[in-house]
């Protein structure tokens, strides 16, 4: 049976005007497809990039690593992608040996880079989130440097062996599967172990968020009681956290001087004086939208490069278990689309970047 790759149709022999009708019409739409997706991760990437660098609120540690994200993504976009289109609709690699080295050796350390960027992420994530006291000392411009530096040099170690010659630059242009141990090595680093310690550490993450709203919703309402039954001036004194730290106190209204402060700094406690029934919800509803991030998170990264290390993995395991061309170029794009939704994932639940955002649209106009 014949496979039947992106620029080619499978026919009986005989040519009709319908049949060559056919390949042209799904090769421009495929080719419309795959340069809107090269287009978009383009201007979304940009768009994060300017946001971070105009806006002086968004000069933090932890937006250095997303800045470097959106960096690495929108080389995937100038880099990658163009050559890749032409690669997939053409069928065939037209630029001689030297260029599909070249090709090849950028795709593998920019995809690999944007990977490793989300190991850096999350793990600066968990640090905030477990350490916070002894990690914000720590969580420096400097830092986030470092971690950068890491990730590039790991991206750039994977992918030197494919300037030594491991690529196929004839017709197809591939990585060669006859190296065994560089493809575990390549694949293990540049996927699994990463994936393996991403969803440990956004795991411990929601576990961390998900016990600190719970702790802080009934710190917070005990203490509210303790004020009613104390006198609606005085408050007893302020005890230990539910983790064993001292929690800050919140100003009372005769503290703060105005009217609706009561309200703001008491968020559990009703117009009547009951307590309670607020910030359970309000804990609940924080629960709900930590794993919704982090399921985003992990469904977005998981569903688009899953399936592409796995074939990697298969197809140097099965000698004849090589998938068709259309199948190998719609995994490799799946996980190009990766470097489209990471921008949109790390910036669309965090107001700063809205503001940013906005903020730049306005100066458009």
């Amino acid at each position: 049976m014949e496979n039947c790759s992106f620029n080619s149709h499978c026919s009986d022999g005989t040519d009709t005007g319908e049949g060559v009708q056919e390949p042209a019409t799904s090769i421009i739409g495929i080719s419309v497809a795959l340069g809107t997706v090269a287009v978009c991760t383009t201007i979304f990437n940009s768009l994060v990039i300017a946001a971070i660098v105009v806006n002086r609120k968004l000069h933090q540690p932890a937006n250095y690593l997303i800045c470097s994200l959106a960096v690495t993504d929108f080389l995937v976009a100038i880099l990658v992608m163009p050559l890749g289109i032409v690669h997939t609709v053409s069928g065939a690699w037209l630029l001689g040996d030297a260029a599909c080295q070249v090709w090849l050796s950028v795709d593998v350390a920019c995809c690999t880079c944007s990977i490793l960027h989300l190991c850096a992420i999350a793990l600066d994530r968990y640090w905030a989130i477990t350490r916070a006291v002894q990690y914000a000392r720590k969580r420096t411009p400097c830092r986030a440097a470092i971690m950068i530096a890491a990730v590039w040099s790991i991206s750039a170690l994977i992918s030197l062996p494919l300037t030594l010659g491991m690529t196929d630059g004839g017709e197809q242009c591939v990585i060669r599967h006859s190296h065994v141990l560089y493809t575990v090595f390549s694949t293990c680093g540049a996927f699994y172990i990463p994936l393996a310690l991403i969803l440990v550490l956004y795991c411990r993450i929601y576990r961390a968020a998900r016990l600190h709203f719970r702790n802080r919703g009934s710190y917070m309402s005990s203490r509210h009681s303790s004020v009613i039954s104390n006198g609606a001036g005085r408050e007893a004194p302020n005890p230990a956290g539910p983790t064993g730290t001292i929690e800050p106190k919140t100003p009372t209204a005769t503290e703060k001087g105005t009217p609706n402060s009561s309200a703001e700094a008491t968020p559990g406690k009703s117009k009547t004086g009951k307590v309670g029934s607020k910030r359970p919800r309000i804990s609940s509803t924080r629960e709900r939208k930590a794993a919704k991030t982090l399921g985003l998170i992990l469904g977005a990264f998981i569903l688009c490069w899953l399936p592409f290390f796995i074939k990697e993995l298969v197809v140097n395991i099965c000698e004849t278990c090589t998938p068709p061309p259309a199948v190998s170029a719609f995994l490799t794009w799946l996980g190009y689309v990766n470097s489209l939704i990471n921008p949109l994932i790390y910036t669309s639940f965090n107001d700063d970047f809205r503001s940013a955002f906005k903020k730049l649209w306005r100066c458009r106009q």
